[in-house]
């Protein structure tokens, strides 16, 4: 068994000022080239289809067209996707039976209830079957209902009990796709800017309850990376969308199943983004004349060294950089003013904020589900 194994797409994104679109058009026609080459026995997509959980139409064309295109691959390719944290599940279920019997496979929501369980695909090799778990991103108040009313005491709690519910067969080789904030074997995942988590680290998963798995495709951090062991992984984005993913190789990650008892195999195979994320340090005069050709067009940061301000250092830049992120100063007199404050700067999110205040006012910290009651306003205040 041979998948693809992409997550975070973010389609609608934007970097900066800067529209996406062309960039995700782009990196998405590649991985459907790869698909014509390649011909995976499924492709994953692991939740964040969407950067908003209201896309706008171009944002749903776009994907609607890659869905299109690999469909179109003979013989037909299944599909199997999930929601994360940016995704309206309810959106991404919208005619999810219909597609699925074009072998595009949706699970938008969480089991909502005693009767309902994880969708499971089954595929067949020549090996046998493989189960693949869809579990899309899941708080605990999500899942009241199936626990008739209880919510579960946390994050690692909800995910532990809405696997162990389903009675896996062990003996077979079973997949899971999920889109959560995994930690454990003392293990924390690198994150960047462009992911926002809870403060206390409230939204951490266990690992544990994912150990028996043949492979746990991952979505929810921009970085590829393994989480505890080889089989627990996360893929990361196909772009960078923050200059904190300057540094980051993108790639697209190849699962292989052999037969049960034998080592899950993952490749990576090269992305060619239409334009690169890059940052830059120097002086004004040494940047305008040293840059190359190729990264012109790329989108960039800039940090100037000059001791002495150059003038209109943007409007000179602009004349070499196409897109320009930001650009920042850092010299002897930058350095001096930032050494004047006493305290480290600390950038604290509107919960942890929030829950300052209230412990100040209440002589309490806040409790699991007035966390969750939070998170909603905050969710539903960003999105409008």
């Amino acid at each position: 068994m041979r998948f693809f194994h992409l997550s975070d797409l973010h389609i609608g994104k934007q970097l900066h000022q800067y529209s996406l679109k062309e960039d995700q058009e782009h990196i998405l026609g590649e991985i459907v080239e790869y698909a014509k080459r390649m011909r995976p026995n499924a492709i994953v997509i692991a939740g964040d289809i969407y950067d908003k959980s209201v896309p706008s139409a171009e944002a749903v064309s776009i994907f609607d067209d890659f869905l299109t295109r690999l469909a179109e691959l003979e013989p037909v390719i299944p599909v199997l996707i999930i929601s994360g944290n940016h995704d309206s599940a309810q959106r991404l279920d919208y005619a999810s039976k219909i597609l699925g019997r074009q072998e595009i496979y949706i699970a938008g929501k969480v089991p909502q209830n005693a009767q309902e369980h994880i969708k499971k695909v089954t595929l067949k090799d020549e090996y046998g079957e493989v189960d693949f778990y869809l579990l899309p991103f899941l708080k605990p108040g999500y899942v009241r209902n199936v626990f008739d009313g209880e919510i579960p005491e946390n994050y690692s709690d909800a995910v532990r009990r809405i696997i162990e519910r389903e009675s896996i067969d062990w003996k077979r080789r079973n997949v899971l796709v999920s889109h959560q904030f995994y930690t454990g074997k003392g293990i924390v995942p690198e994150t960047c800017d462009s992911e926002i988590f809870s403060v206390g680290g409230i939204d951490n998963v266990d690992i544990t309850p994912l150990l028996d798995f043949e492979y746990v495709a991952l979505g929810h951090l921009h970085g590829a990376q393994k989480v505890g062991i080889e089989q627990i992984r996360y893929c990361g984005t196909l772009l960078k969308y923050s200059v904190s993913e300057s540094s980051q190789v993108k790639s697209l990650h190849v699962v292989s199943l052999e037969e049960k008892g034998q080592m899950t195999q993952v490749e990576t195979y090269p992305l060619h983004p239409l334009r690169d994320v890059k940052k830059f340090r120097g002086n004004l005069e040494e940047l305008l004349k040293t840059v190359g050709e190729e990264s012109k067009d790329d989108y960039v940061s800039i940090t100037l060294t000059d001791e002495i301000d150059p003038y209109k250092p943007k409007e000179q830049l602009e004349n070499v950089f196409s897109h320009i992120l930001e650009v920042r100063m850092d010299n002897t007199r930058t350095r001096q003013k930032l050494a004047g404050f006493q305290e480290e700067v600390k950038m604290a999110s509107p919960l942890e904020i929030f829950g300052d205040f209230f412990k100040e006012m209440q002589g309490r910290d806040l409790t699991e589900p007035e966390c969750e009651v939070l998170e909603q306003i905050l969710e539903a205040m960003e999105e409008e």
